[in-house]
């Protein structure tokens, strides 16, 4: 896992660019795209702040799309700590590259964080954020996942998502809920951020 260097963000009009990228993967791919817009800043920033990246050696973006919570990601990580994302998607990898050039970006699942680690020869993480559309996976892949990440994750390590309200109706959402206790120690959630579409809540999970 390379250090990332910091780029700066696109302008407006970029900006307007990646939104109508996001909306047309989700009009062709709706079963893996979980929202028909991208998150907001202001969720962006929730996330982080429950991550309590400030003494982080290293963390893993899970499913960051175009990489809207990776900025403020990079914001709170030392210089010399370490980060990379994992998003299998081509059209979000692609264009995820031509946001942030200098972040390590795996084009792969996350189901194979545990060989990715090691590839990087990075053998625990502080801190995994995800963004991956949980309601979407049947249970048996939300349990693939999390016991990959907790063979990544080290103790006391933080695992931060996030879920929309009225998706807690779904059976997956009511399954991801009922999981985390059996993997975490701790497992809290935020208020609901009110100013993103669809409103969302965080997940702060402590091994």
């Amino acid at each position: 896992m390379k250090v990332r260097t910091r780029t700066a963000a696109p302008n407006t009009l970029r900006r307007r660019f990646y939104w109508a990228e996001f909306v047309a993967e989700f009009i062709r791919q709706p079963g893996t795209t979980a929202a028909l817009l991208p998150s907001s800043s202001y969720l962006a920033r929730v996330m982080v702040q429950q991550a309590g990246l400030a003494d982080a050696d290293a963390v893993l973006e899970y499913g960051p799309g175009t990489g809207v919570f990776t900025p403020y990601i990079l914001r709170e990580l030392r210089p010399d700590s370490k980060f990379a994302a994992i998003e299998i998607n081509p059209r979000f990898a692609s264009l995820f590259r031509t946001l942030h050039p200098g972040v390590t970006l795996f084009e792969d699942s996350v189901e194979n964080v545990v060989a990715l680690c090691a590839s990087m020869q990075v053998a625990a993480v502080d801190c995994v954020i995800s963004g991956l559309p949980w309601a979407l996976f049947p249970k048996s892949r939300q349990i693939t996942i999390l016991d990959q990440t907790m063979r990544v994750l080290k103790r006391g390590g933080r695992f931060i998502t996030f879920a929309y309200p009225q998706s807690m109706v779904l059976p997956a959402a009511k399954h991801l809920a009922a999981l985390l206790p059996n993997y975490f120690t701790t497992v809290s959630k935020s208020p609901i951020v009110w100013l993103n579409v669809p409103p969302a809540f965080v997940y702060r999970c402590v091994r």
